[in-house]
């Protein structure tokens, strides 16, 4: 064994321990041992478990993110400060203000990526334990030969199998892979798109938007759903029904952030600080500071977003008529 599959052993282990439990519930449920449908569900349950167990580290990203663009005003000072000076000292000089600068700011560059890092190694898990089934081996764990051969021959509604690919798909001209894997890969980037645009537009404060990270983003929301593109070419379905609900686990609970725990400072600060003082104002409590400002501030942003492009032109038209 080398050393790489000694280290994706433990992961293995529980990926497979998580899926056959939930196949063993659903099928005492009544849910057909082989079905595609059994098999699915046990993805989608795999999915909740590992990404509510990552709960508290994506606290942490989404503090380390905000932290991390909120001092990059400092990085740029120290980075103009040391501009075209190529010599160790000041290279020297300049990482170690630039750390220093994380560290009073309670993070650091690589904080965020935590969550990344650690999905990375599941996620590459997981495909290896659904190739295995795919060639109805034995995992490493509670994954037997027959549960793998099960998975190997099970279809969704008995038309679409979960080991083909959208590639195989193609190639053999089943349309009922080729138009599941479509479908699947549309939602997928959807909702990649959506969940970025939603942090981008709602959740950063003018600051952040002025900074460089702010700019990467920009670039990543449209370079991630053609990453997911390509590799939904090659990945069987399965494992793109992990992504799916991944994606779309995601999804809600940065919807759920934004609304309750915004960026101060932000769009969705604003509006989530006017909707509580239209609560207090319902329940007759007194208006605290800032109150006045948010609902003014909200009314503005509600303002812009409804105004049509064409207004501002038309006044002109008819101002020189």
């Amino acid at each position: 064994m080398d050393i790489f599959a000694l280290l994706m052993w433990p992961i293995k282990w529980v990926i497979e321990a998580i899926l056959v439990g939930f196949h063993t519930v659903i099928t005492a449920l009544g849910g057909a041992e082989g079905s595609g449908l059994t098999w699915v569900l046990s993805i989608v349950g795999l999915v909740l478990v590992i990404r509510s167990a990552m709960i508290p580290l994506t606290v942490r990203q989404i503090v380390s993110s905000r932290k991390s663009l909120e001092i990059q005003p400092e990085i740029q000072r120290i980075q103009k400060k040391y501009k075209g000076k190529k010599d160790q000292f000041s290279r020297e000089a300049m990482q170690r203000e630039t750390m220093e600068a994380y560290r009073k700011a309670g993070t650091n560059p690589f904080a965020s990526c935590l969550p990344l890092l650690i999905q990375m190694p599941i996620f590459l898990g997981l495909v290896q334990v659904l190739t295995d089934a795919n060639n109805r081996k034995a995992g490493v764990g509670l994954l037997t030969e027959e549960l793998a051969t099960l998975f190997s021959q099970s279809t969704l509604f008995g038309v679409v199998p979960l080991h083909q690919t959208m590639q195989g798909g193609f190639a053999s001209g089943d349309v009922w892979v080729i138009i599941t894997a479509i479908v699947l890969t549309a939602i997928m980037c959807a909702t990649q798109f959506y969940t970025q645009l939603q942090i981008m537009t709602k959740n950063q404060t003018p600051a952040m938007k002025e900074s460089p990270m702010y700019k990467q983003q920009r670039i990543l929301l449209y370079i991630i759903p053609v990453f997911l593109l390509v590799s939904a070419w090659l990945f069987p379905l399965g494992t793109m029904f992990y992504w799916l609900v991944s994606n779309i686990y995601t999804l809600v609970q940065q919807l759920i952030i934004i609304n309750k725990m915004p960026t101060p400072g932000s769009d969705a600060a604003l509006a989530r600080e006017a909707r509580m003082a239209r609560k207090r104002q319902r329940m007759g409590l007194p208006p605290v500071e800032g109150d006045e400002a948010a609902a003014e501030t909200e009314v503005e942003i509600k303002t812009q977003r409804q105004q049509p492009k064409g207004k501002g032109t038309k006044s002109k038209r008819e101002g020189r008529a």
